[in-house]
C-alpha cells in the first residue's frame, strides 16, 4: 500500500528531523527579524515613544511567542532524533569530523536556548510589560531600558553564534569532516579552542566583562555601531573561527 510504503520511508526518525528542521527556521528567522529588522526600525520611531511602545506590545509580544517556543521545540525535536536514531552516540561519534562538528553545534544550540529563556525572554518581559503599562496611562518602569539592553546583548549574541552553529549542524556535520579516528591531542584542541571562544562570548553578552552592558564599549562594540553592520561582521567573523578550527582539528 502507497501509505505503508510513505510510513516504512518516512519513519520517526525522519519525522523528527523534518520538525527540527520546521522549528529552527521558526527560531532562527524570528532571531534574525529581531536583530535585522525589528532592533534598527524601532531605533528609527526616535521620539516617537508611543508609536514604539504600540509596536513592542501588538507585535513584538506575538513575535517573542513564536521565537521562545520555536526555540523549545527546535531542541526537543534535536533531542528526540538522538533517541530515535539507531546508536546515535556510539563509540566512533566522539572521535570522527561528524561526530566533534554536530557535537559543537548542539552545545552553541543550548547556549542559545538558555539565552533565549534565560535572559531574553526574563528582560523582555519587563519591556512589554512597560509597554502596557505606558500605554495605559501608567509611569514608565525605569528598569526597562536595562532590560531591553540585556535582552538586546543576548539576542546580538545568538544572532552571531547562529552562523556558525548553522554551518555546524547543516554543512560541516553532514560529512565534509570525514575522519573516522581523529587523536586524542586534536580532539581536546578542538574542545579547547571552541570552548574558549565560546565562552568569552557570552560571557561577554551576560555582561560580565569590565565594561558591562556599555554600548560600544570593548567586545560590546559587535553587539552596536552604525545599523546591523557590527553584528552582521561579527557573525561572519565567528563562522570564519569555526571553519578554522575545524580544518585545524578535524582533517588528517
Amino acid at each position: 500500500m502507497l501509505a505503508d510504503g510513505f510510513f516504512t520511508r518516512f519513519g520517526m526518525e525522519q519525522s523528527f528531523r523534518w520538525l527540527h528542521i520546521l522549528a529552527g527556521i521558526t527560531w532562527i528567522g524570528m532571531l534574525y527579524f529581531f536583530n535585522l529588522v525589528q532592533v534598527p526600525g524601532y531605533a528609527a520611531f526616535g521620539d516617537e515613544a508611543k508609536a514604539r511602545n504600540i509596536a513592542i506590545d501588538k507585535v513584538t509580544r506575538r513575535a517573542l511567542w513564536w521565537f521562545r517556543w520555536g526555540a523549545v521545540a527546535t531542541v526537543v525535536f534535536g533531542i528526540m532524533i538522538t533517541g530515535a536514531a539507531e546508536n546515535y552516540f556510539s563509540e566512533p561519534f566522539s572521535k570522527s569530523g561528524k561526530g566533534l562538528t554536530i557535537s559543537l553545534g548542539m552545545l552553541i544550540a543550548i547556549v542559545m536556548f538558555l539565552n533565549v529563556w534565560g535572559v531574553i525572554w526574563r528582560n523582555q518581559k519587563v519591556v512589554l510589560a512597560n509597554a502596557a503599562n505606558v500605554l495605559a496611562g501608567g509611569e514608565a518602569n525605569p528598569d526597562a531600558p536595562a532590560a531591553g539592553r540585556r535582552a538586546v546583548m543576548a539576542s546580538r549574541q545568538n544572532f552571531i553564534f547562529s552562523i556558525g552553529m548553522l554551518y555546524l549542524m547543516v554543512f560541516a556535520g553532514h560529512g565534509v569532516y570525514k575522519t573516522v579516528d581523529l587523536s586524542g591531542g586534536k580532539i581536546a584542541g578542538f574542545w579547547i579552542i571552541s570552548l574558549i571562544v565560546i565562552a568569552v562570548l557570552e560571557v561577554n553578552a551576560l555582561g560580565m566583562m569590565p565594561w558591562k552592558a556599555k554600548p560600544n564599549e570593548g567586545l560590546n562594540k559587535i553587539y552596536d555601531g552604525k545599523g546591523v553592520q557590527n553584528p552582521v561582521i561579527a557573525a561572519f567573523g565567528f563562522w570564519v573561527i569555526v571553519v578554522v578550527i575545524c580544518e585545524i582539528f578535524l582533517t588528517s
